[in-house]
């Protein structure tokens, strides 16, 4: 971390939050109301698996850590804005720009390689249905969750070794809602398009190598079950229908966000919105609406609150 001390920019003004009062009013008000859903939906998610038995199994423990890492990827950026909407300096240490960085990429990381298991689960409980709980074992489980976050620190930390070693010596200012390596890369005092290139590779390439990895894999998987159920597609599609969305969801914003070398300013705040608030709110819907033992543990717990209090 000693490249810190030798960067002559110590914050940065975030210009995307530079508006009307109006306009931030109803900024604060909707990132309220996204950020309360995350926080409320994906601890419900989390809770109802931990406490209901019939929940403990591999599909519904993958769940369990995907709602908390969305819980964990809307907190790096969302309170921030709320709180630089309030006032009137839209000011971000560059220890905490740094910070927020490496958090993003580590729980995106993670993100990643636990929509990837969760795929492996369904693929295994579909095509494998005899074997699935002697592959989907505890221990295989466990190492998904610890392989993600291994994952998510190399792929954070191998781009802001580079990162943290550039000079900044002005202009600090960052048309988004957020710090990103992209961003701040071209405020370096420096050529910065090898770096570009490094970052790039490493987040593009890998958004793009996972998303098109889980789309092969679901096709099998829908493959598989429309073979199975006499070519009925529907029954495949209601069957992955939920995973899909949600793979559709994160990645569609990522590919656009670091593939594309320079997005257009209203195109990034946009995608930003959708991955840190849009996609983390609605993940729970999407597992919970559609998804029958999730709703049947919802009335069991709902069963068990009106016995104990009415009973």
């Amino acid at each position: 971390m000693g490249g810190l001390n030798d960067s002559m920019v110590n914050e940065f003004v975030l210009l995307a939050l530079s508006c009307s009062w109006e306009k931030r009013l109803f900024l604060i008000l909707i990132c309220s109301l996204l950020y309360l859903g995350v926080i409320l939906g994906n601890l419900f998610i989390l809770f109802l698996v931990i406490f209901d038995s019939h929940l403990h199994s591999p599909m519904y423990f993958l769940l369990a850590n995907l709602s908390l890492i969305d819980v964990g990827l809307s907190s790096t950026t969302v309170p921030k804005i709320i709180t630089d909407l309030l006032n009137e300096d839209k000011i971000i240490p560059f220890q905490s720009c740094m910070t927020q960085i490496c958090f993003i990429h580590t729980i995106g990381g993670v993100e990643m390689v636990l929509l990837i298991a969760m795929a492996f689960d369904r693929c295994t409980a579909i095509c494998k249905p005899l074997h699935y709980l002697k592959i989907m074992n505890p221990k295989i489980c466990v190492s998904f969750v610890i392989t993600g976050w291994v994952i998510g620190v190399i792929h954070a930390m191998s781009q802001f070794l580079f990162v943290i070693k550039l000079p900044f010596c002005g202009p600090n200012e960052v048309d988004s809602f957020y710090c990103d390596f992209p961003k701040i890369i071209k405020l370096a005092c420096t050529d910065g398009a090898k770096l570009e290139f490094i970052v790039t590779a490493n987040s593009g390439f890998m958004s793009m190598g996972t998303f098109f990895l889980l789309i092969l894999s679901y096709s099998f998987i829908l493959v598989t079950v429309w073979k199975r159920s006499s070519g009925d597609l529907s029954k495949a599609f209601v069957t992955l229908s939920s995973h899909i969305t949600v793979v559709f969801l994160f990645f569609t914003p990522c590919m656009f966000l670091y593939v594309w070398p320079s997005p257009p300013p209203s195109l990034d705040k946009n995608l930003f919105i959708v991955d840190f608030a849009i996609t983390p709110v609605l993940n729970p819907a999407i597992y919970t609406l559609r998804n029958k033992d999730i709703k049947v543990a919802i009335k069991r717990l709902l069963k068990k609150i009106f016995y104990s209090r009415f009973c």
